[in-house]
């Protein structure tokens, strides 16, 4: 159950990352930076979820392996 569970993770994980690059390269995001400097917070919010989701995951699986 736990290592559906963390790699259920390490997926969403990089899922999300992935939907967070394509958001960050976004027209919405382009205007975002040209005025602010920084790319869409929904942009950020995805790209950091995915990689505490995937990090989890990954660390999660490593550790059930060890057992």
């Amino acid at each position: 159950m736990n290592k559906a569970i963390a790699l259920a993770l390490l997926v969403g994980g990089i899922i999300l990352i992935i939907f967070g690059v394509n958001e960050s390269h976004s027209f919405g995001s382009d205007v975002n930076r040209f005025f602010t400097g920084n790319p869409t917070d929904k942009s950020m919010w995805m790209l950091v979820g995915g990689a505490v989701a995937a990090i989890a995951g990954l660390t999660m699986t490593l550790r059930g392996s060890k057992r």
